[in-house]
């Protein structure tokens, strides 16, 4: 064989290699889309629930339910803020969510709207949530206006996490630390 020849089958069999994983990515990145709509059970500012399945708004990361923030030197419950107002959020129409995605928790990741209201801006806009790779520009818009957390100082939602798990054992949760406990004491472990 000679050299172009040679050249023109490495050739096409490059391209055809680059087809193939082309299709491949395509046929992954092809996921069907869940449409829910109806009620949601609301776990915090960024979880929902129903029927077993668990639902996290996409684009944002609001405060954990057990978090504080802090406003004029006074310590104040922005988890439990954030979580009253996506559930007063949840109550202003139709809601559809929107996903195809799952984090590591086998969560779907989800868009949420009531009527045209997108539930994740709004909740970034308020200044009860950040923005997770989603909704700049309402975070932009909630810290000059000096909205809910932004009003004063508070964690980062991860950064709280992180701590919260950095001082548990075995970067357990509180709840978690508890049964274990509960389970020493009654020798169930």
């Amino acid at each position: 064989m000679t050299r172009s020849g040679r050249l023109s089958r490495d050739a096409i069999t490059a391209f055809a290699l680059l087809g193939l994983i082309a299709l491949f990515a395509a046929m992954l990145n092809n996921r069907p889309q869940t449409t829910l709509s109806g009620g949601f059970n609301v776990i915090d500012g960024d979880s929902l629930s129903r029927s077993g399945d668990r639902f996290r708004l996409v684009g944002i990361d609001a405060p954990e339910y057990r978090q504080q923030c802090e406003r004029d030197g006074v310590h104040w419950l922005c988890g439990q803020e954030a979580r009253a107002l996506l559930v007063k959020l949840l109550q202003g129409g139709s809601i559809e969510c929107r996903g195809n995605d799952r984090d590591r928790y086998d969560r779907l990741l989800v868009t949420c709207r009531t009527n045209e209201d997108d539930i994740n801006a709004e909740m970034v806009r308020r200044g009860m949530a950040v923005s997770f790779g989603s909704y700049r520009s309402e975070e932009n818009a909630a810290r000059a206006a000096r909205a809910g957390m932004w009003a004063g100082n508070f964690e980062r939602p991860q950064d709280f996490r992180r701590e919260e798990q950095a001082g548990s054992p075995k970067g357990q949760d509180l709840f978690a630390a508890a049964a274990d406990f509960v389970k020493r004491l009654a020798g169930w472990n």
